[in-house]
């Protein structure tokens, strides 16, 4: 026997089953796009390796470690995109759409990162991601953390999930900063786990981020950021807490929130839950005014957010939140012979034409009745139209409610629209 192909570790398959609560998931997110006047942008999956290595930066883990990167037959580096910011900016730059311009722009889908998969975190993983460019001010980092907490609403899950934000300053400050950080951490070598001690020299401000509990404990005593601030940067700051507090939403200042990323200065933020154990993050952003400069474009200040579709999913499993909410109306077609089977096809697009929401199931495999039925009890659909052979001779209907201990009723078929629109009246009253 040939042996079967597998899928690639951390790469997963979304079955039938399970597509309905990713779609209503995304639906969900467009909506709140739409709502706040967003527009969707779509760009490659593979970039340019260099793109990642400039925006990234070539010292992160991300760059060393997790890309996918391979030479394609002309020779090129090329790599699976391992966050969408660096390429919805290289699209922006390479159209044009930065001049002088203001951009609300969103996008939806797979991102490749070479990670240990585990629950909640997946080679390949599905990303939101938005981000609003040429506009600076505290205002438009208020709007997007609404727009989360807007989205959170719309799933069930605003009292499960808690904002963080802190802020980094300028780079100069950051700079100051780091040194103080070195020196402290220098100090306390010894105490150093191996992951702090290979960041200590390359990118101290990560080792904040560290969850291992006696860093934790360690970091208490060490320099904070905000110490370091100078007047314009605690003033941005202070901006953006009033409006947060202007429009009721709830924060914690966390200062050891610094974002994985390099390009990141000033606001950063974060949204966490306490239900998913050590995969805590359902979103997460901030401020990257340098990154346009760094992919060869002009100053252009930007921020934005990601979310992590699959991490969004199972916090709402683990909350016991269904999205495989069912479509408005469901019909199933039953029909024995081919005379009855081309009926039942021309019917269903009738139906379809009636209304675009109604799904129409037609079994063309056809088979009997009673084989039929238990398709179309297990298809979840609310009524059963018959078409025998009896019905197609006298231009009838057999009609079975699925949901109901009911009995079957026949009607003529011309009285079949009229019929389906009453249910509808009926069931809603």
């Amino acid at each position: 026997m040939v042996e079967k192909i597998q899928a690639i570790r951390g790469m997963n398959d979304v079955l039938p089953s399970e597509t309905r609560a990713w779609r209503n998931l995304e639906q969900a997110f467009i909506r709140c796009m739409h709502q706040y006047g967003y527009q969707e942008i779509r760009f490659p999956h593979v970039e340019s390796t260099q793109l990642f290595k400039r925006s990234i930066g070539e010292v992160t883990d991300i760059v060393e470690k997790e890309m996918y990167t391979f030479v394609d037959l002309n020779g090129d580096s090329i790599t699976l995109r391992p966050e969408g910011t660096a390429g919805c900016l290289r699209a922006c730059l390479e159209h044009g759409l930065l001049h002088n311009q203001q951009q609300k722009l969103w996008y939806l889908g797979p991102m490749f990162r070479h990670e240990k998969p585990q629950k909640g975190r997946y080679r390949q993983f599905h990303q939101f991601g938005v981000e609003a460019l040429g506009i600076s001010g505290a205002a438009i980092e208020i709007e997007l953390i609404a727009l989360c907490r807007r989205l959170w609403k719309t799933l069930g899950i605003e009292q499960h999930v808690e904002l963080q934000i802190n802020t980094l300053g300028e780079l100069s400050e950051r700079q100051n900063y780091r040194q103080h950080l070195i020196a402290y951490f220098k100090d306390r070598f010894e105490q150093l786990d191996e992951d702090s001690k290979r960041r200590l020299e390359r990118n101290p401000l990560r080792i904040l981020d560290s969850k291992n509990p006696h860093m934790q404990e360690l970091l208490r005593e060490a320099p904070q950021l905000m110490d370091f601030l100078g007047v314009d940067s605690k003033k941005r700051f202070n901006d953006l807490c009033e409006g947060l507090e202007q429009l009721g939403i709830p924060y914690t200042i966390n200062p050891f929130l610094v974002r994985g990323l390099d390009y990141y200065g000033h606001t950063v933020f974060e949204w966490v839950t306490d239900k998913l154990g050590s995969q805590a993050t359902v979103c997460a952003g901030g401020r990257y005014d340098v990154l346009v400069e760094q992919l060869g474009g002009e100053a252009c200040p930007a921020v934005g957010f990601a979310m992590g579709e699959e991490r969004l999913l199972l916090l709402l499993e683990t909350l016991n939140i269904s999205l495989n909410a069912e479509s408005q109306f469901s019909l199933f077609i039953i029909a024995t012979g081919d005379v009855a089977m081309q009926q039942a096809l021309s019917l269903a697009e009738v139906l379809r034409n009636e209304n675009s929401n109604w799904e129409v199931i037609t079994n063309t495999l056809g088979g009997s009745f009673k084989s039929q039925f238990k398709k179309a009890d297990k298809s979840g659909a609310h009524l059963a139209l018959i078409l025998g052979e009896d019905e197609v001779r006298e231009s009838k209907i057999g009609i079975k409610n699925l949901r109901k201990h009911e009995d079957q009723v026949t009607i003529q078929q011309v009285d079949l629209i009229q019929y389906l629109h009453n249910y509808l009246e009926d069931s809603r009253s």
